[in-house]
Formats: C-alpha cells, structure tokens, sequence
C-alpha cells in the first residue's frame, strides 16, 4: 500500500510540473506542545491552492496523511479535516517518542516543506520521602531524599519546614527521554524537631499545581523537670499545691514525690494525684526538701523545692491560695530601699565620726598649749591653767 502511494506521489508531481509549474507558496504550520498522554492536533494549511494536495509526515519521514488518504497504520491518529487548503490530523495518546519534527509538503513543483515541532512533557511522577526514622532519636542525623520520576524537562523540587522553605541538595540523572530528579535534606535531630513537618513540594510546566507529600518527625529525648508552686510566701494554714512539670518524649512517668530524701511523711494532708502533690493545711513540719523524679527509655530525670512555711501574721500573703501567683512583692524594689537607706546611714555614721574626731583634737590640742615649752611639770600646770584664763577669746575662735 505504501509502495503505491509512493508512485502515486510521484506521477502526481509528475503532472504538476508539465500542467502546473512552480508555485511561490509555502504550507504554513505551527510548533505544538502536549503533555504525555495528552492528545495533539497537527494543522498544515495554505492561503490558496488550485487542486495540489498536502501530506503530514512524522520524524522518521513516514507519511502519516497524504489528504484524506491514512499512510501509516496507528490507531492512534485521526484526520481531522482534509481540503484543498488545509489539512489537520490528531494525535491520542502522546507519549515521549512522539516528539520530535513533523513535516507537512505542499505538493507543488518543486515540492514546498514546512516544519512543525512537536513537544511532548513529560509529567512527573508522584514524590516520595525516605529516610524518616520513626521515631527518630534526639541526637541523630537524618537524610530525607525526595524522588520525582519521569518528568520532562527536568522538574524542579523544592523543601518546606513546615511552611517555611529550606534548601536541599538536588541531583538529576537522564532516564531515556525522561529525568529523575531527587533532593536531599540532611540535618541533625534534635527535641525541638518533634512534630515538624518536612514537605516535598514537585514543580513542572506540565502540572496545574505541585506535587507535595508530607511527613511529619517523631523526635524521642530523654525527660526534663520543674516544679512549680502555688504560693509565693506559703503560710500555716494555707493550701498549698506543688506540680511537677516534664518535658519528654514519650512522656515520662509515673511521677514520684519523696521529701527530704524519704516517703512523704503525712499522707492524708499530703495528697498525690498525677504530677500534682497538694498540702491540705501547712504548718512548720511540712518545712523541708520536696523532690519529683519521673523517666522514659531515654534516662531518668528530677527536680526540687525547698519549702518553708511562715507564720500567719507574716506580710504580703497571696490572696488566692488555690491559684498559682501572678503578682508578689516586689523584693526588687525593697531591696533597693534597704540598700538605700544603709548607705544614707553609713555615710551619716563616717561624717558624725569625723566631725567629733576633728573637735577632739583641736580641744585637746588647745589645752595643753603653753604646756610644751615647760621646763618641768609644775610650770607646765601653771601655764595650762594660765591658758584657762583666756578661754572665751578661744571660744570665739572656734566658732
């Protein structure tokens, strides 16, 4: 069938060289591209033509459509429409080796040619994470690799910590006429890692929108305390509610309470719920060392609170026993004024010395004047007392 065709092709330029002539036309065609699996229309057209047939051939030089007549035997293309001025087949079901240069010919002498590239994308396959350890260990370090098969051209990847993005290290090998495009993500796993989110986000010309897949990191750690306490200045009398808080994963329990190194030593005022200790009526013997200690397969961790319980009539209670405290005294500030108020009073001390110090010298010194010069102890009281004589005109002196 094609050999005929091939002769009928030629007879037929044959005769347009003897009864037709050269034509100045060319077939006017357009570049198509199509996503894999898609569906092509190849048109192949001129402005003007006078019985002279056109023909679509694919990459290989086969002859597809010689006018409405079908060279090539694929079920996959269909003539769309055929005439003296156009010609337009369709091609189902794309795939990649499909693409490459269509010719159409516009049977003139001498024969006129047209190409038309066909560009078929390949669409990427959907991306897979690996590398996730579940659960992952506080310590550890990971490397999550993201894969995107078959695309064309090459897709482009792209990672996110939860919706933050983060860069990743991307490689692409050719597979055929396809490319498979992976990104790697390394890091160093630590508590604050547990329940991120690491998303692989895949990009292409061939996608409405991106691929993604998700996976979310499960981080174990060994297990940190704290206590904390519903009173500021605890009180005799008063409720008072101590809980041990614990960061670990898996939770580390159960919680214990010991005091001062033993058991708890008044179990019907001392009550246990959970992670709580609570104190029904404190009073002096509740003074001491309270300790929680709770553990996961990761290790074992604890913390403690001293405890002192004050008098009744002590100042600054808090109002609201069953309440932790949000406002106390403010011991900053008090602190500032005791200080301020030593300080005034030390340098009052310091001048008040010095000051007496200075007169007692200058008292002393003006009564044993005339003293010095004596030649033996009985000139030297005269004179002393002669100096007693002139004492107020000294008095004026000083002042």
């Amino acid at each position: 069938m094609i050999v005929k065709l091939h002769l009928i092709f030629t007879l037929y330029s044959l005769c347009a060289s003897v009864f037709k002539g050269s034509q100045g036309q060319f077939p006017i065609t357009q570049n198509v591209t199509v996503v894999e699996g898609g569906t092509a229309n190849m048109t192949c057209r001129v402005d003007y033509n006078d019985n002279t047939s056109l023909q679509w051939s694919n990459p290989a030089q086969q002859t597809l459509f010689f006018g409405d007549k079908k060279a090539l035997r694929d079920h996959r293309i269909e003539l769309v429409r055929a005439s003296s001025q156009e010609l337009i087949i369709r091609i189902s079901d794309v795939i990649l080796s499909d693409e490459g240069q269509y010719t159409c010919s516009l049977f003139t002498m001498p024969v006129k040619t047209t190409k038309a590239f066909l560009t078929v994308l390949g669409v990427p396959g959907r991306p897979d994470i690996t590398g996730f350890t579940k659960p992952a260990m506080e310590g550890d370090v990971l490397t999550l690799t993201c894969t995107a098969p078959g695309s064309k051209p090459a897709a482009n990847i792209r990672w996110f910590r939860n919706d933050k993005e983060v860069q990743g290290t991307k490689e692409v090998n050719a597979t055929g006429k396809s490319f498979a495009v992976t990104s790697s993500l390394q890091f160093q796993v630590d508590r604050r890692e547990d329940g991120v989110a690491y998303t692989c986000s895949v990009e292409h010309v061939s996608l409405p929108n991106p691929y993604m897949t998700t996976e979310v990191l499960e981080v174990h750690y060994a297990p940190h305390l704290e206590i904390t306490h519903s009173l500021i200045i605890p009180q005799e009398g008063q409720y008072f509610k101590l809980e041990c808080v614990s960061i670990g994963n898996p939770i580390p329990e159960p919680v214990l309470w010991s005091k001062d190194g033993g058991e708890l030593p008044d179990i019907e005022r001392m009550i246990v719920e959970g992670r709580e200790l609570t104190i029904t009526t404190l009073n002096k013997t509740d003074n001491g060392t309270y300790r929680c200690e709770a553990s996961n397969h990761l290790g074992t961790s604890s913390a403690e609170y001293i405890l002192f319980v004050y008098a009744k009539d002590f100042p600054w209670p808090t109002t609201d026993p069953n309440a932790f405290a949000q406002h106390g005294p403010d011991h900053a500030l008090i602190g500032g004024v005791v200080a301020v108020v030593v300080f005034i009073t030390l340098c009052l001390i310091i001048v008040l010395g010095r000051y007496l110090a200075r007169h007692k010298g200058t008292y002393l010194t003006h009564e044993a004047k005339g003293a010095e010069d004596a030649p033996d102890a009985d000139t030297a009281i005269i004179n002393a007392e002669g100096n007693h004589v002139h004492a107020e005109e000294k008095k004026e002196y000083f002042i």
